[in-house]
């Protein structure tokens, strides 16, 4: 299994972006197999964290045209910075989730 963090500086977020991020969202779901999808803010700080059965999955997903205009918006207006990493999980522990 892998992740995508995405780790970012929120510039001005308007109703085109919260309309956005639900659209990527289901079809992060729906087209590419996103498994689960954990977003918070804190502070100045937004932290997502995606995980996908395959590293695949997740370049289908990034180049993906509607999420390609949905991140050059995202640099454009949503964002003063951000960083993404993807890491593959090589253990997992739970304990009653």
């Amino acid at each position: 299994m892998f992740a995508v963090i995405f780790r970012a500086k929120p510039g001005v977020q308007d109703s085109q972006y919260i309309e956005t991020v639900t659209k990527m969202r289901d079809l992060a779901f729906e087209k590419y197999g996103c498994l689960d999808f954990v977003a918070v803010t804190e502070g100045d700080q937004e932290i997502a964290i995606s995980y996908w059965q395959s590293e695949l999955a997740i370049k289908r997903w990034k180049s993906d045209a509607e999420h390609t205009l949905a991140q050059d918006l995202g640099r454009a207006k949503w964002y003063e910075s951000y960083i993404v990493q993807v890491v593959e999980i090589k253990r997992e522990y739970k304990y009653n989730l």
